[in-house]
C-alpha cells in the first residue's frame, strides 16, 4: 500500500469518513436552480454547469468573509420544508456515490426561518431527508451512516438556542455541535455558557478554530472551552518552529484533539498556498490526529475523492496515508466507541484491502 499513484476509481471505491461538510455547501447547481425558480430567488445564472464555475471563482477570492457570502444563494432555497425535504436526501445519496461511509453533516438552524419554519421543524425536516436519503442509499447497496451537527453563528446571539437543540435532539440524529461563521472578531469564549451546558449534558462538540484567526482562537476553544476537535485548525502550525512544538500544539496532539483539515477549502480562502504545502501533510508526519474534510463541496467544486487525489498527485500522499486519516476521522467521530470500532474493523479496514 505504498503505491506512489493511485487512480481516481480506486480512489473512489475506498471507504471514506468527513467530518467536517456543511449541507449548505453542498447542493447540486441543478438543485439550486430548479428550487429557485420555484421561490422566485434570482441566481447569478441558471445553467448549471455555470452556476458550479460561478461558486468555484466567488470563493476562491482568498477572503473568508466573501468565502462566506456565497452561501446566500443556497441558504435561499432552504427555508421551506419541501427545499430542506430535497438536499438533505440528495446530500447523503451524493456522499453514498463518492464512497463515503460515515459522515457528519453540519448546519445552523436559524439560517433557515426565514418563510416561517421553526427551530424544531428545521432540524426535524432535514433529519427526515437524511434518513430518506441514507434508506435510499442502503437499498442501492451504497450505506452510508450520516449524523447531525448542529451550529450556532458565531455573530449572532443565538448560539444558546442551538446549543439548546443540540441537547434535545441527541437521541434523534444529532451527535454534536459547532460554531460557525465568522471567525476573526468573534472568539469561542463568547459562548462559554452554550459550552458548558452542552459539557454538563454530555453533547460532544468541535469548534471552527485556526482558520481566519490564529493560536488565540485555537487556545481558547480547547482550553477554555473544551473542544474535542478542531474545525480547520490549520494556524496550529503557528506554534510550531523546525518541527518543535510549543505548549498548545503539543497539548492538541499529545491529546488527540483532531483536526479537520479541507485543504481546497483553505486555498480558496487563502489559509494555505498550495495542495503540496498544505499544513496537513506536516502535521500527519508530526503525529497530529488529522482527518481530510471537504468542507464545502458545491462551494470548493469538490468530492472527498478529489481532496484525496490532490493529496497524492500534488503531496506525494500513500494509499496507507488516506487509510490513516480515515481511521482517525473514524475515531474521532462523534458517535460511541463501540459503533466507531465496528466502523473501522468491519467497513473502514476490509475496504481497503478490497480497493487495493
Amino acid at each position: 500500500m505504498t503505491a506512489p499513484r493511485i487512480d481516481t476509481e480506486t480512489l473512489r471505491r475506498l471507504p471514506k469518513a468527513v467530518l467536517h461538510d456543511h449541507l449548505d455547501g453542498g447542493l447540486r447547481p441543478a438543485t439550486v436552480i430548479e428550487l429557485a425558480a420555484a421561490v422566485g430567488h434570482t441566481l447569478p445564472t441558471t445553467d448549471p454547469d455555470e452556476l458550479a464555475a460561478w461558486y468555484v471563482e466567488a470563493a476562491g477570492s482568498g477572503d473568508l468573509v466573501r468565502y462566506i457570502g456565497t452561501f446566500e444563494h443556497t441558504l435561499a432555497v432552504m427555508q421551506t420544508r419541501e427545499g430542506l425535504l430535497r438536499v438533505a436526501e440528495e446530500y447523503v445519496l451524493d456522499l453514498a456515490a463518492d464512497g463515503v461511509v460515515y459522515a457528519e453533516v453540519r448546519y445552523a438552524p436559524e439560517l433557515n426561518t426565514r418563510a416561517g419554519l421553526t427551530l424544531a421543524e428545521v432540524v426535524e425536516t432535514v433529519q427526515e431527508g437524511l434518513a430518506a436519503g441514507m434508506a435510499k442509499a442502503a437499498a442501492a447497496g451504497t450505506p452510508v451512516r450520516v449524523g447531525t451537527l448542529l451550529c450556532g453563528m458565531r455573530m449572532f446571539d443565538r448560539v444558546g438556542e442551538a446549543a439548546d437543540l443540540a441537547v434535545a435532539y441527541r437521541d434523534a440524529g444529532v451527535v454534536g455541535f459547532d460554531i460557525a461563521g465568522a471567525e476573526d472578531g468573534f472568539p469561542p469564549a463568547d459562548h462559554l455558557a452554550a459550552f458548558e451546558h452542552l459539557r454538563a449534558e454530555s453533547v460532544p462538540f468541535t469548534i471552527h478554530a485556526g482558520e481566519a484567526y490564529g493560536l488565540p482562537s485555537i487556545h481558547q476553544a480547547v482550553q477554555v472551552c473544551g473542544a474535542q476537535r478542531l474545525g480547520h485548525g490549520v494556524r496550529i502550525t503557528e506554534d510550531i518552529v523546525d518541527g518543535k512544538l510549543g505548549r498548545l500544539a503539543g497539548w492538541v496532539r499529545d491529546r488527540r484533539i483532531a483536526l479537520e483539515m479541507c485543504p481546497t477549502s483553505n486555498l480558496q480562502t487563502g489559509c494555505a498556498t498550495s495542495i503540496a504545502e498544505h499544513p496537513i501533510t506536516a502535521l500527519k508526519d508530526l503525529g497530529f490526529r488529522v482527518t481530510l474534510n471537504t468542507d464545502n463541496r458545491l462551494v470548493s467544486g469538490t468530492t472527498m475523492t478529489r481532496e484525496m487525489a490532490l493529496l497524492v498527485q500534488e503531496a506525494g500522499w500513500t494509499a496507507e496515508d488516506l487509510r490513516t486519516v480515515t481511521v482517525n476521522a473514524v475515531k474521532s467521530a462523534f458517535i460511541p466507541f463501540d459503533e466507531r470500532k465496528a466502523l473501522i474493523e468491519d467497513v473502514i479496514l476490509p475496504g481497503y484491502a478490497d480497493a487495493l
